[in-house]
């Protein structure tokens, strides 16, 4: 699958892409540096080798998470951002782990190390947040065998670096900038990315689409961003843009949903955060929709 030639984004104004400027902006993306989807290769009838990112990925410790694979493509979506065994990678925000079940294996059989940049825990931390963590910690770091030793470390509004500078190949932000756009730290997400990453690393970026046509919510209330507003911000940290891909591309999310990217699977919400569930919410319509439209983008920290 070919790659784009690198291109470097000139200055834009991020007011300008708030107020709907980006929609010129967004306008030529599809037509520059993107790589389309792929077919998986078939299995080898004895099995992908152990090590090999087909391994990963196939592992039945997985069982309970396999199902979303066709949807999230975690195979091409790691290939895309150059994924290699003995790298050192940071997920940021890692959630309850999905795709830490996929790249600490790897990375422990490929004297690679794999570090998780959580919530920042404390005092005045969001209960449900360091409840994540703590079921996190105890399902990654009891099993070394198969996990490898995970460095954990954290992401937040003070925390410090993510791990020693410039020692991360790789920097990986999964779903989660608008989140940090809601919690005003973004921009210090892709600070704390290019402090830890070495020159040349990569930081690949999978986020929830916002149409080019729609204004940008500065808190991203919806849970949808738009590409160019990424871009800038990737930009504005020093990084220079590499490719795009429209592996996780989907035509059939409207983004207009009653209770945001969060009505979608896999969350599936019949109710707005936090309220009861609504049992007579009929799902049907976007359930046929599936996970969201979501931009895979790669970036490079220069030599």
């Amino acid at each position: 699958m070919a790659e784009s030639t690198e291109r470097r984004q000139g200055p834009l104004s991020r007011r300008g892409l708030l107020s709907g400027v980006a929609v010129v902006a967004v306008a030529g993306l599809a037509a520059c540096g993107r790589e389309e989807k792929t077919a998986e290769p078939p299995p080898t009838p004895d099995g992908p080798p152990k090590g090999s990112l087909e391994w990963a990925v196939a592992g039945p410790w997985r069982a309970q998470d396999k199902a979303r694979d066709a949807a999230r493509h975690p195979m091409e979506t790691l290939r895309f951002f150059g994924l290699q065994p003995r790298m050192t990678v940071v997920e940021f925000w890692p959630g309850s782990g999905w795709y830490t079940e996929i790249l600490a294996p790897y990375l422990a059989e490929g004297a690679g190390k794999y570090v998780a940049a959580g919530f920042q825990t404390g005092p005045a931390a969001d209960p449900s947040q360091v409840a994540l963590m703590a079921a996190f910690q105890q399902r990654f770091t009891t099993d070394e065998r198969l996990y490898g030793e995970i460095e954990l470390s954290a992401f937040g509004p003070t925390s410090g670096p993510v791990t020693a500078p410039g020692t991360a190949d790789m920097a990986l932000f999964m779903r989660n900038i608008h989140a940090w756009m809601a919690a005003g730290i973004a921009e210090k997400a892709f600070a704390d990315a290019w402090a830890a990453l070495r020159p040349g690393g990569i930081l690949g970026v999978e986020q929830h689409r916002l149409g080019p046509e729609e204004d940008q919510d500065p808190a991203a209330a919806n849970g949808y961003v738009q590409e160019a507003f990424v871009r800038q911000l990737a930009a504005e940290a020093g990084f220079a843009f590499v490719a795009a891909s429209e592996i996780n591309a989907n035509e059939r999310d409207t983004k207009d949903h009653p209770f945001g990217v969060e009505t979608l699977p896999p969350m599936s919400l019949t109710a707005p955060r936090g309220s009861p569930p609504n049992p007579a919410f009929d799902r049907s319509k976007y359930d046929r929709i599936g996970e969201s439209d979501r931009m895979t983008l790669r970036f490079r920290k220069p030599e």
